[in-house]
C-alpha cells in the first residue's frame, strides 16, 4: 500500500506541508485554484523563517529595520532594531507562495492547478476520500472535471475553506483585510526605504490596525477590522490614506484587493482523516495579524505527524494521529495566541486605549521582548524589576491615554 495525501492549497501552509509529505517519499497531490494568486497580506515575515524554511534573499523585497508607530493623535514613536543583522523581511505574496509551491513540486509533490468543489467523506475508517475538482490545466475555460481518491486530506485552503466546510470544522469570527499597492515617487518611496508604518485610531480601524509596508517598488496600504464592520472598510481605508496623505502624495495605485482573515481557530481542526492548517485551521494571531510564519509552520509540523505515523508510506494514519499534530501545535504556540487576544482586548478598545498603546511601544524593555518574540518566536521572561517596571508603565499609560487621546 502507498500513502496518498491531497494538500487543498499551496499557500505558505499547504506548500511547506507538501514539501515535508514529498521528501518523505509520500504520494502527494497539491491543489491550486490560480497559480499566480496574490493575497491581499501585508507580507510581513519574521528573520527567524528565513533560515527555517530556508529562503532565498530574491525573496525578501525590503529588509525594515525601522517602525513608525502612530497614536490616534498622530503621536509616533520610532522603534529601531539595533543588531545590524536583525530584520523583519518584507514580501510579496505571489513571490513568496510561488517559491514555495514550485520547490514543492521539485522535489516530488504533484501539483494540480484545479478548484476543488467537493469532498466525499467514506463511511469508515478505512475507505479513500474523494476529492471533486475542476482542472484548468487546459485550454478551456470551462476546465474539466475529475475526482481522485486519496487517504488523507491536508485543508490548507485559506479563511473560506472548502474542506473545512465538507469536514463538519465549525465557524469562527474573521476579519477583512484591505489594501492597496500604491506605486509612489522615487523620493516618496526611498523614505519607506526600511521603514514600515503602522497607524492606531478609530479613524483606521475600530478593533485593529491599519499599515504602510514597503515592497519591491511600491507600498502595501491597507487596514483590517472585524467582519461586523465590513460595510465601513473602504471608509477606514480612507482613513488611512488621509493619515499618511503626505507620505504617499503622487502614487498610482496598482492594485487593490480584500481578503477574510480568521480570528481564532476552528472548534475542530482534525476530523477523521482530514487536518487543517493557516487560515483554514485559523493560525492567524490577534493584535498584531501575523500568519505567515505560522501558516507555514503549522503545515510542515501537520506533514510530519503524518510521515512519523505512516511507517514510509505503507500505514494510513488515524485521526488519533494526526490530533498529535494538534497537541504539539498548541503546546508549542498556545499561549502566544492566548496573550495577543488579551492585548487586543486592552489595547484597542478605544482611542484612549490605543494612545496607551503607542507610549508603552516608546519603553525600550517592551521593544526588546517585542522583537524578540517576533522575530525569533521564543519569549524571554523579563526579570522580576523588568517584569514590575512594565506592568506600572502600563498602568500609567492607560491613565494617560484618556488625556491623551483626541
Amino acid at each position: 500500500m502507498t500513502l496518498r495525501v491531497a494538500v487543498v492549497g499551496s499557500g505558505p501552509a499547504g506548500s511547506c506541508a507538501a514539501e515535508t509529505l514529498a521528501k518523505a517519499g509520500i504520494e502527494t497531490y497539491l491543489f491550486e485554484r490560480k497559480l499566480d494568486n496574490a493575497k491581499p497580506c501585508g507580507g510581513a515575515i519574521p528573520l527567524c523563517m528565513v533560515s527555517e524554511f530556508d529562503l532565498p534573499p530574491a525573496i525578501i523585497d525590503r529588509r525594515v529595520r525601522k517602525m513608525k508607530m502612530i497614536s490616534p493623535s498622530n503621536r509616533e514613536v520610532d522603534i529601531n532594531l539595533i543588531n545590524e543583522e536583525e530584520y523583519i523581511g518584507m514580501c510579496r505574496r505571489e513571490v513568496l507562495d510561488g517559491f514555495l509551491r514550485d520547490r514543492a513540486a521539485k522535489l516530488g509533490a504533484n501539483l494540480i492547478n484545479a478548484t476543488v468543489h467537493k469532498v466525499d467523506i467514506p463511511g469508515n475508517n478505512t475507505d479513500p476520500y474523494t476529492i471533486h475538482y475542476v482542472d484548468h490545466t487546459g485550454d478551456g475555460a470551462q476546465g474539466v472535471t475529475k475526482t481522485l481518491k486519496v487517504d488523507l486530506i491536508v485543508g490548507a485552503d485559506g479563511a473560506n475553506s472548502r474542506v473545512a466546510k465538507d469536514m463538519g470544522a465549525g465557524d469562527y469570527n474573521y476579519a477583512i483585510a484591505f489594501q492597496e499597492r500604491i506605486r509612489l515617487p522615487q523620493d516618496k518611496m526611498d523614505y519607506y526605504n526600511d521603514l514600515a508604518e503602522m497607524y492606531v485610531g478609530d479613524d483606521v480601524s475600530t478593533d485593529f490596525y491599519a499599515w504602510v509596508f514597503p515592497k519591491h517598488d511600491h507600498v502595501a496600504v491597507g487596514t483590517g477590522t472585524m467582519h461586523i464592520n465590513k460595510a465601513r472598510i473602504k471608509q477606514f481605508q480612507t482613513g488611512i490614506r488621509a493619515r499618511a496623505s503626505e507620505k504617499l502624495a503622487g502614487g498610482e495605485i496598482i492594485k487593490i484587493e480584500a481578503h477574510p482573515i480568521p480570528e481564532h481557530p476552528r472548534p475542530r481542526r482534525v476530523v477523521g482523516r482530514i487536518a487543517l492548517v493557516g487560515d483554514a485551521a485559523g493560525y492567524v494571531t490577534k493584535s498584531s495579524g501575523e500568519g505567515i510564519y505560522f501558516a507555514a509552520k503549522s503545515g510542515r509540523m501537520c506533514a510530519e505527524a503524518i510521515v512519523e505515523a505512516a511507517n514510509g508510506g505503507a500505514r494510513i494514519p488515524t485521526e488519533r494521529d494526526l490530533k498529535v499534530y494538534i497537541k504539539r501545535w498548541d503546546k508549542k504556540y498556545g499561549l502566544t495566541y492566548k496573550v495577543l487576544d488579551i492585548l487586543q482586548n486592552v489595547f484597542y478598545r478605544s482611542d484612549a486605549t490605543r494612545e496607551a498603546f503607542v507610549e508603552m511601544c516608546d519603553d525600550m524593555d517592551v521593544q526588546k521582548l517585542t522583537f524578540d518574540s517576533y522575530l525569533y518566536k521564543t519569549v524571554v521572561p523579563a526579570n522580576p524589576f523588568t517584569q514590575l517596571k512594565i506592568t506600572a508603565k502600563t498602568i500609567g499609560s492607560l491613565i494617560r491615554g484618556n488625556a491623551l487621546a483626541p
